[in-house]
């Protein structure tokens, strides 16, 4: 598989510990890559470089052999490359379906001109837009929640409606930051088959951010280790539970995987 994203050679220091070092990995185009590592290794950091959020102090990210380290998140978003977050960034007093609809980009109900002269062109896109959404809501699997406020939602419904979210787009990678985190077993059982069939069904790229070891080895291939902010080993779940500097560096001298 050709890769879709390069990092080539990324430093980032904030006024003086350098948290990203050297830093070079790559994501292959329809893989599920896993990015695991101690906590303060970097992996937060790392996203926001590659998602825009964060300029590098040097070295170069490409996307689909572009180089986009210039461009702004925005600008990421319109060729595809999404991230979610640790922490659901939901609208709390619009609908799980509002906020799905909220998401396609350049509707013409945004322009007050359009919403004045040309209310039938609104209306056919918003149509068009809620359709979509219905579709989306369904396969996440909260049809029986969507009008109900984002902000009512539990943790795990949240991570789904952020899910959900990317569908709305012409997604084709995916930056998922800890999206197990505080959703309970059930509800994450939901999210992972959703990341797998987005990733069978529709093609998506995902690079996953986890500490759940469980959720990394059923969705990820390869796992990258990132310490001290650069790329320790890469390879299968087996392999990466198995190397020693791995368990020393990740779960402690003498600790085991066990």
């Amino acid at each position: 598989m050709s890769s879709i994203i390069e990092v080539s050679h990324v430093y980032k220091a904030f006024g003086g510990p350098t948290i990203i070092n050297d830093c070079s990995l790559s994501v292959a185009e329809g893989s599920i890559t896993g990015l695991i590592g101690p906590n303060g290794a970097g992996k937060s950091t790392l996203f926001n470089i590659i998602a825009g959020n964060l300029a590098p102090d040097s070295g170069q990210v490409h996307f689909d052999g572009e180089e986009i380290s210039s461009l702004s998140a925005d600008q990421r978003f319109h060729r595809g490359l999404l991230r979610t977050f640790q922490i659901a960034h939901e609208f709390t007093h619009l609908t799980a379906l509002e906020n799905l609809m909220m998401v396609p980009p350049n509707q013409p109900g945004e322009n007050l001109f359009h919403t004045w002269l040309k209310p039938g062109l609104v209306q056919a896109r918003e149509q068009k837009v809620r359709a979509r959404a219905l579709e989306v809501i369904d396969f996440i699997g909260l049809d029986h929640v969507r009008n109900e406020l984002a902000g009512n939602l539990s943790g795990g419904q949240k991570k789904l409606l952020e899910l959900g979210r990317t569908m709305m787009t012409d997604a084709r990678v995916v930056l998922l930051d800890e999206i197990a985190a505080g959703v309970n077993r059930t509800l994450l059982v939901d999210l992972v088959r959703n990341i797998e069939r987005l990733n069978r069904e529709h093609g998506y790229t995902f690079l996953v951010i986890e500490h759940d070891m469980d959720m990394i080895a059923r969705l990820c291939d390869p796992v990258i280790v990132l310490t001290q902010g650069s790329v320790m080993v890469e390879g299968s779940i087996d392999e990466i539970r198995n190397n020693p500097d791995v368990i020393e560096a990740y779960f402690g001298a003498g600790a085991t995987t066990d």
